[in-house]
């Protein structure tokens, strides 16, 4: 017999999607900013233990959750396939990847959806919660980031204009992204870093095993 409590996670699972775009990590190809500074193998480490925490902070959520990889889809790596639906990106810049994605998820029927990314040593699952409740009475949910981006976007329909006109990886997308929406009632959640620079990470005592080799 099906309890009350077993309908109720299946009804939050079907409602809500929480998309997760990753990169493959390879050596030379990913957090290649970081890497400029301490190193190929050093970046790699750091975007490896970021997985990790993103694992940690995503696995117990109760929603749907589905990881976007950059290049292709790993069947035995550490997002569970038990836990974890796996997906490929797909469009010519990161805009249309996330348009794309929010697109699928929306014809499959979910009712909010958020996407963050991979590389948010701040964010916990507490946030991730919260951000869910927020959309339940919010059209969108925004997670700024410090460097003017956003670690964390969620909306309750498509909005492509959302995507459209931005220059990805520059100070101006939480700007340009807040101007799409004027009109719109959105929520602003706590700022929090995202790991791109030396700088981010280099007084960070988690870090320092990675700045030490």
């Amino acid at each position: 017999m099906v309890t009350k409590r077993e309908k109720s996670i299946y009804k939050l699972k079907e409602k809500n999607l929480l998309l997760i775009f990753t990169r493959n990590p390879e050596l030379g190809k990913c957090k290649t900013r970081l890497a400029a500074k301490i190193g190929n193998q050093a970046a790699l480490e750091v975007y490896k233990f970021l997985l990790h925490h993103t694992v940690t902070i995503t696995k117990n959520l109760n929603v749907t959750k589905q990881v976007q990889y950059s290049v292709a889809v790993r069947e035995n790596d550490l997002w569970s396939s038990k836990n974890y639906e796996k997906r490929q990106q797909f469009g010519d810049d990161l805009g249309q990847r996330m348009e794309n994605a929010f697109k699928q998820g929306f014809n499959d029927g979910y009712q909010n959806i958020i996407i963050i990314g991979s590389d948010i040593y701040d964010l916990t699952q507490a946030d991730l919660d919260n951000a869910f409740k927020q959309l339940e009475t919010h059209d969108y949910v925004i997670g700024p980031a410090q460097d003017g981006g956003y670690y964390l976007f969620g909306m309750k329909s498509l909005n492509s204009q959302v995507f459209k006109n931005k220059v990805w990886g520059t100070e101006t997308v939480l700007k340009d992204t807040l101007n799409d929406l004027q009109k719109s009632n959105v929520k602003l959640l706590e700022e929090r870093n995202d790991v791109d620079y030396y700088e981010d990470i280099k007084d960070v005592d988690v870090f320092q095993k990675f700045l030490n080799q």
